[in-house]
């Protein structure tokens, strides 16, 4: 089983690197499938066509903040290790996800019928940000007027919002200092002091 993950994970990876250095129309499946060293009906048995690897793009977001959690100080406030999250994660975006890629991604949740997996509140992104935004209620470090699952969903809107609002504007203004300071500014509200 795990060689099976391990399989789909490096169909991707190559795919997400090959659409960073040529661009995602440009990229085939043959030319992912050479790279990685799979067979035709690997990537087949994982993906039905190119555009399913958008939603593979939520793992990789997710593996991001697996390895931006550990790193976490838990001293810090519960307010800053929320943002520090969406920090790294833009800085991510920023150097390795074409905006193009993070466009499709944004088009196919809004187009696409069935699940939304940017909404899948069963990704571990969820889960990181209920535990921390908990924490945070219980140290009285964020406000608890609203639930814990309601301050959940109203910074996940946000994130996406900048996001969103960096995919339109073609990337033309940097992710991870801008949009987090805009980040910080619209969620100021929930912190205490």
């Amino acid at each position: 089983m795990a060689r099976e993950s391990s399989k789909k994970k490096k169909i991707i990876e190559t795919a997400f690197r090959l659409f960073y250095e040529q661009g995602y129309d440009t990229t085939t499946i043959e030319q992912i499938i050479l790279e990685c060293k799979v067979s035709k009906g690997t990537f087949y048995h994982y993906f039905s066509a190119k555009t399913d690897l958008f939603s593979s793009l939520s793992d990789l977001f997710d593996e991001q903040y697996l390895i931006i959690v550990k790193d976490l100080d838990p001293n810090l406030h519960s307010f800053d290790k929320l943002i520090y999250m969406s920090k790294h994660l833009f800085k991510y975006i920023e150097d390795k996800v074409p905006v193009d890629i993070l466009a499709y991604l944004y088009s196919s949740q809004v187009t696409k019928k069935g699940e939304k997996h940017l909404l899948n509140q069963n990704r571990y992104y969820y889960k990181a940000l209920m535990l921390i935004i908990e924490e945070g209620q219980k140290r009285k470090q964020l406000k608890d007027e609203r639930s814990s699952r309601e301050l959940m969903k109203i910074y996940a809107m946000q994130e996406r919002s900048i996001l969103y609002d960096w995919c339109i504007c073609e990337g033309n203004y940097p992710l991870a200092s801008y949009g987090i300071e805009l980040l910080t500014i619209f969620m100021q509200g929930f912190r205490n002091n």
